[in-house]
């Protein structure tokens, strides 16, 4: 899966903010994503990312 820094990612689940997109803040065995709805940072590692992505859109 090719992912990369400031690329916007839809996941299955909506944070409890309501938003479903994350931007992509660091690659590498761990993800670190923030929000687009509330910009909360969290870390998460790469296969629970690859398992739950729904889509991938480019940074603009």
């Amino acid at each position: 899966m090719d992912i990369n820094v400031g690329d916007i990612v839809k996941l299955k689940k909506q944070h409890p903010c309501g938003s479903k997109e994350w931007e992509v803040l660091r690659v590498g065995a761990d993800f670190r994503l923030k929000c687009c709805g509330c910009e909360h940072q969290i870390m998460i590692p790469r296969r629970q990312i690859e398992k739950n992505i729904r889509e991938i859109r480019p940074k603009a």
